[in-house]
């Protein structure tokens, strides 16, 4: 596996919000690992505090959302144009019952990278920081299934959110 994650946006606003990203999956993974060294559930752990925090933002994402039955209120809530650029995410489908989105680029997996973390560890990190958006997907009524992932050496990450 080979994990290929070149952003092809450049602009200072989204280099700037993928710089934060970034901090955020230092503090993660950094976090994680020295639980690891303690021999504490660092997996465990970490999961549930990421899942608590999709809770909060679904919470926030589901005010925003006109109608909640209607995924597309949803992606237009969720998915906005600077979300969108970060991730370099092209909208595959909208549809009232469900949401299809490739991720083209990750930030979070960038600083994995940059700390040299092993392919394993930066899969494994990225299931976890997906319970994130799987916290929001609940927080909405949805389901979020994941299939491809950037970290586990797809060209995408492809997630689909659905009733």
């Amino acid at each position: 596996m080979s994990i290929m994650n070149t952003p092809s946006i450049h602009e200072d606003k989204i280099d700037l919000a993928r710089a934060c990203i970034e901090h955020r999956a230092t503090w993660m993974a950094l976090t994680f690992l020295e639980m690891q060294k303690r021999g504490l559930d660092a997996e465990g752990i970490t999961r549930a505090a990421v899942r608590q925090t999709g809770h909060i933002h679904g919470a926030r994402i589901k005010e925003k959302t006109a109608d909640v039955e209607d995924l597309r209120d949803f992606n237009a809530a969720f998915l906005n144009e600077d979300g969108r650029k970060n991730f370099e995410i092209d909208i595959v489908e909208a549809e009232h019952d469900h949401l299809k989105a490739e991720f083209h680029y990750c930030a979070l997996v960038s600083a994995w990278q940059k700390l040299g973390l092993d392919e394993a560890t930066i899969a494994l990190l990225c299931d976890i920081a997906m319970d994130g958006d799987r916290g929001i997907a609940e927080a909405m009524g949805y389901t979020l299934d994941l299939s491809d992932t950037i970290a586990k050496g797809c060209k995408t990450c492809k997630l689909h959110f659905h009733k």
